[in-house]
């Protein structure tokens, strides 16, 4: 062993024992060695006499990039030498004939094998046909010397395809265009000659070497894609290919290898007729049987892909063919395969490459033309509705994990969604061309899974449920209601029916979902409502022991009362009876209620019960009782918690904030169904329940006033109170707001601002004296928290805070808009207010030309606009705010109005930049309109001097601004701008 060989060894040692520093002596001593010229030499040297797989390697890796990258180096003699010395090797010949202790690579491992491929392969990318056209040729008559070179002919073959030819991996234009030359010359050269090899091959080793066969066509496989297909399906191979698929005494890895080459053969690309006479040619059904047994064995898979490739083949036909070229032929051929493919769809593992849906679709689709369906049709649509149905199945070994919704179990659920989307769209297809079939089969399932054993039944019931959700997102509300038929049918089933499983969670919820989907025609039929009721209010539903369940049950139920509502009136007291220990749970005082955690925490029962007793069907009497069983209890534990506030220890002050903040989002639910007309005059007395439940919440914004959750729920509830009470909230309000502002942090004032503007978007100019006196309050805090410019996203602040400061501003630039834009601007000039208008009216002026929202930036002109109008009247009469038109004139038109338009940043082809752009030729108009001249002489004589703007354009602009046609000033401003831009290209800097 020479030190070469020692390297090599150390430098592929795994074993640990070797010494770092050593092994990088050896790397780097090896590296020296492969940059020398003569590595080439020293590497077949190596090959022809050394026994180490390591060594092996390591040469055939050496010789591997010695070619790749430097072939075009190489003198003549030195690539003749590698091209004989490798060929001998590949047709397991001693590269010196006269040395009989040459050691033969054919005779070491797989891995060694293919490495000696890829070497040839390396030498054919860049030498055949134009200085090694005998390649092939010459290799054919090494085959004799049996199966190790036979072996390796298709390890060179394999090779090839995958480092040359085969497009299933990423190849740029030089590599297609060695890979097209290549396959040139091999068709006009070889192809015939390897072809018959192959089957020579797997003739003589059919039954002595099976698994040297299966090699054969795996290569086989590859090739036909782009070789001339007779040469592959004439008698001869489709004989012996059927010959090794339906002898039993084959093993099961050939038998798959000839149905993965007759896959190939179908799915080759040509020209329909030609298609169809090789699908004929193949008499297919032979292969029927075959796919009935052992669902996991590579034969089974190889010709249920085989099958299914056939299948989709002879549907492409019978859509490209004419009825005189042979379109009935290849629906024949469709028909035999579909039962035994419809077979394959549900029992065995189908080939990846093909889509079950795509191919049922399109086959769906062939009948949506016609008027009536063939027997032979309606069978095929009743096996494809079970092929969905099996398909959409849980698989019972996640049943546990779906029911309890752990992690497997959730991504379970997620992935069958995804998953189903297609299939559920493939059946609303099939109830399209069928729908009497689709009902039948549908509520034969039902009944089928009604029927079975609990144990066995679970993703039964849940798919036959699913299959009847799907389909009603294809029937129309008309359909619904009426529901005749089967239809009908199948909705009184559904109502009827207790499925044995209904404790398992996916079912229970599919069952709530598909009876709320089918409600309207509850609604049509109202004699079925207490059914209905029945489901969500029993222990199918809100009593459900799995909590999930009960809490999507309350959601559905308040969508089902939503629905009904007023069909709902003589139902009432029984609702309310069944309800009435849900409800306990936030009425009871004894503090052994559990609330409820999560999303769905009770609210939605609370909502329901308030659309239920806020409608005016109910009788006054019977809806205050309703109302104050209800809210008296809620408020008395608000008003315990009050009391005890200051007595309570830490862990049960928390738990009682966690249980007032339930009772706030419970109340604010059950308002919810009240109207501010019934509630301020049809029944005030209803109106006064809810002030005073008002009144008592609002006390915890003194005695909580740092608990942030808690104020954000009194704040919510605040806003409720404004939509029901109207204007009898008003004397609320101050206290209300003045707790709020007092303790406001940044991420509370845009909850604070939001209420604002909900007051000022319901009562105009009657918050005005409210709004005088909290604006200065905002003001003064919010210019003191945001930056004039933009919100700095770099480095020194966490994300969320940047996020909250974003927020922040652009809730109060829309409360600046709401101000303006509601007869509410004379609050910024008020005797408190109007220390904050400079500040005001700079923010604005920046985000109107740089804000990188063009939404602020649009809200942000039209406030200026606003303000113009509302403190401007015509020109040269006196000024109502010292100051403000020469700011207006001489600042917000030409920084607005041009220089941001100018910019290259403000895109023409951007719907929202061009709503803004509307709002800047606005501007421009309504300042001609209240400045006259003045504007318009310090817009040309600065704005458009300073752009150097032609003067015939400057004429235009001041005959289109002076016209009545605000359409034609904002196309001919456009066009302006884009020339200016142009002529500036990009020199003049917005300032």
């Amino acid at each position: 062993m020479d030190d070469l060989e020692k390297a090599i060894l150390i430098c592929f040692d795994e074993s640990g024992t070797v010494d770092s520093e050593l092994k990088s002596k050896a790397a780097t001593f090896i590296q020296q060695i492969k940059e020398t010229l003569s590595i080439p030499s020293i590497c077949i040297e190596k090959l022809c006499f050394s026994k180490l797989v390591q060594v092996q390697f390591w040469c055939l890796q050496c010789l591997h990039e010695a070619l790749r990258d430097k072939y075009s180096s190489m003198g003549l003699e030195e690539k003749s030498f590698i091209r004989k010395s490798i060929f001998s090797m590949a047709c397991c010949e001693a590269v010196n004939v006269n040395d009989h202790n040459s050691v033969l690579v054919l005779e070491g491992q797989a891995f060694i094998k293919n490495k000696l491929a890829q070497v040839v392969v390396t030498l054919i990318y860049f030498e055949y046909p134009s200085i090694w056209p005998s390649v092939f040729i010459d290799f054919l008559p090494n085959l004799s010397k049996g199966r190790v070179v036979i072996d390796m002919f298709c390890r060179i073959l394999n090779a090839l395809d995958d480092e040359v030819i085969s497009l299933d991996y990423p190849r740029n234009g030089d590599e297609m265009a060695v890979a097209g030359r290549i396959k040139d010359a091999m068709r006009a050269q070889c192809v015939p000659q390897i072809v018959r090899a192959w089957y020579d091959v797997v003739l003589m080793y059919r039954n002595s070497d099976p698994e040297l066969c299966t090699g054969v066509l795996d290569s086989m496989r590859r090739y036909i894609s782009w070789i001339d297909i007779s040469l592959i399906v004439n008698e001869s191979f489709t004989s012996l290919f059927f010959e090794l698929m339906l002898v039993d005494g084959f093993p099961d890895q050939l038998r798959a290898a000839a149905a993965s080459v007759l896959l190939a053969a179908v799915s080759k690309r040509m020209d329909s007729k030609s298609k169809l006479a090789l699908l004929k040619s193949l008499h297919i059904r032979r292969a029927f049987g075959l796919v009935a047994g052992d669902s996991d064995s590579e034969l089974v898979s190889g010709v249920a892909s085989l099958l299914t490739g056939y299948a989709a083949e002879a549907l492409e036909c019978s859509k490209r063919l004419s009825p005189s070229d042979g379109k009935e032929i290849s629906l024949e051929l469709l028909n035999e395969v579909l039962p035994s493919v419809f077979y394959v769809m549900q029992s065995c593992e189908v080939d990846a490459t093909f889509s079950i849906v795509q191919f049922l679709s399109g086959y769906v689709n062939t009948m949506k033309s016609l008027s009536m369906l063939t027997e032979t049709q309606l069978l095929h649509v009743r096996q494809i509705l079970e092929v969905i149905r099996v398909q959409i199945q849980f698989d019972p070994i996640y049943r546990n994990n779906l029911d309890v919704l752990d992690k497997i179990g959730r991504e379970e659920e997620d992935r069958m969604v995804e998953f189903r989307k297609d299939l559920f769209v493939l059946l609303r297809s099939v109830g399209c061309v069928a729908p009497d079939m689709t009902q039948i089969f549908i509520r034969n399932s039902l009944a089928s899974a009604a029927a079975s054993s609990e144990d066995r039944n679970v993703e039964v019931v849940e798919a036959a449920l699913s299959l009847f959700y799907a389909l009603g997102e294809s029937i129309s509300d008309d359909m619904m209601r009426t529901a005749s038929g089967q239809l009908g049918e199948l909705v009184l089933m559904l109502l009827s029916t207790r499925f044995p499983c209904h404790s398992n969670r996916i079912v229970a919820l599919v069952f709530l979902e598909t009876i709320t989907r089918y409600m309207k025609f509850v609604q049509e039929n109202t004699q079925y409502i207490p059914v209905a009721l029945g489901a969500f209010l029993d222990e199918r539903g809100i009593h459900h022991s799995n909590v999930n369940v009960s809490r999507r049950a309350s959601y559905l139920f308040m969508r089902v009362v939503k629905l009904l509502k007023a069909k709902l009136v003589p139902y009432i007291e029984t609702i309310l009876q069944s309800l009435q220990d849900t409800v306990a749970q936030f009425t009871r005082m004894d503090g052994s209620s559990k609330t409820q955690s999560g999303s769905e925490d009770g609210s939605h029962i609370f909502e329901a019960i308030g659309l239920l007793i806020g409608m005016e069907d109910v009788p006054l009497e019977k809806q205050s009782d309703y109302l104050a069983a209800l809210l008296t209890p809620l408020c008395q534990q608000v008003e315990f918690a009050l009391l005890n506030a200051q007595t309570q220890i830490p862990d049960e002050s928390a738990t009682n904030i966690a249980k007032i903040q339930q009772i706030i989002m419970a109340i604010n639910a059950l308002s919810k169904g009240f109207s501010e007309r019934l509630v301020t005059a049809s029944r005030p007395a209803i109106g006064l329940m809810f002030k005073q439940t008002l009144d008592v919440l609002l006390q915890l914004l003194v005695v909580f006033p740092k608990i942030v959750p808690l104020r954000c729920k009194v704040t919510s509830f605040i806003h409720r109170m404004v939509d029901t009470l109207g204007a009898s909230v008003f004397p609320y309000l101050p206290k209300a707001l003045e707790q709020l502002l007092a303790e406001s942090e940044s991420k509370e004032l845009v909850g604070f601002l939001v209420l604002l503007n909900q007051l000022i978007c319901k009562f105009n100019t009657g918050v005005y004296d409210i709004l005088e006196e909290v604006y200065p309050v905002i003001a003064g805090r919010l210019f003191s928290i945001l930056p004039r410019g933009d919100i700095p996203s770099g480095p020194g602040g966490s994300t969320e805070e940047i996020r909250e400061l974003q927020e922040l501003q652009r809730t109060f630039y829309t409360f600046l808009h709401v101000i303006a834009t509601h007869d509410l601007s004379p609050i910024f000039l008020s005797p408190r207010g109007q220390g904050y208008l400079d500040p005001m009216m700079q923010l604005l002026l920046y985000a109107s030309c740089y804000h990188n929202g063009i939404a602020v930036r649009k809200a942000c002109v039209q406030i200026i606009i606003r303000l113009i109008k509302d403190w401007c009247t015509r020109p040269y009469s006196e000024e109502k705010v010292p100051g403000f038109r020469s700011f207006v004139v001489e600042v917000f038109a030409t920084n607005c109005c041009l220089y941001s338009v100018l910019d290259k940043s403000f895109d023409f082809r951007d719907a929202n930049t061009l709503s803004l752009f509307g709002e800047i030729v606005l501007a421009q108009k309504v300042m001609y309109e209240k400045f006259g001249n003045d504007f318009l002489h310090h817009f040309v004589s600065k704005g458009f001097s300073n752009a150097h703007c032609h003067q015939d354009f400057v004429e235009q602009y001041c005959q289109k601004l002076q016209g009545n046609d605000i359409k034609a000033l904002k196309s001919f401003y456009q066009y302006l701008i884009e020339h200016l831009r142009h002529q500036q290209n990009g020199s003049l800097v917005a300032r």
